[in-house]
């Protein structure tokens, strides 16, 4: 399973700026009701399709820095998931979705970018 919470810029660049694979960034907080309701489905995600995609948790309220990469990737509202591909970011999922949306959005990301 790839799933990881982060704490700081710099595991931010090696998990997501450094990754080979696609990378689905979960920016939430703890007060999010739709962010909670979100965390099953990632883990679902991670567990079944490790060799797709990585999943990083961000909670934007657990450090300054947490709070500056929300800041700095303009995350406006929450739960707010950009996908990264060779350390770039080429998609973005706001709100609550599907797991088959997730896991449908990863391949669509990795078809259109290589």
């Amino acid at each position: 399973m790839a799933l990881y919470n982060i704490t700081t810029k710099q595991e931010f660049e090696e998990k997501v700026l450094n990754s080979k694979k696609v990378v689905l960034v979960d920016f939430w907080a703890e007060w999010c009701p739709p962010c909670r309701a979100m965390a099953p489905l990632l883990h679902e995600v991670a567990d079944e399709h490790d060799e797709l995609i990585d999943i990083v948790k961000v909670d934007i309220e657990a450090t300054a820095e947490n709070g500056a990469l929300a800041a700095e990737y303009e995350v406006r509202s929450i739960p707010n998931m950009p996908l990264f591909l060779d350390g770039k970011e080429v998609e973005r999922l706001i709100g609550m979705t599907s797991k088959g949306n997730l896991v449908g959005m990863a391949k669509y990301v990795l078809k259109k970018n290589r």
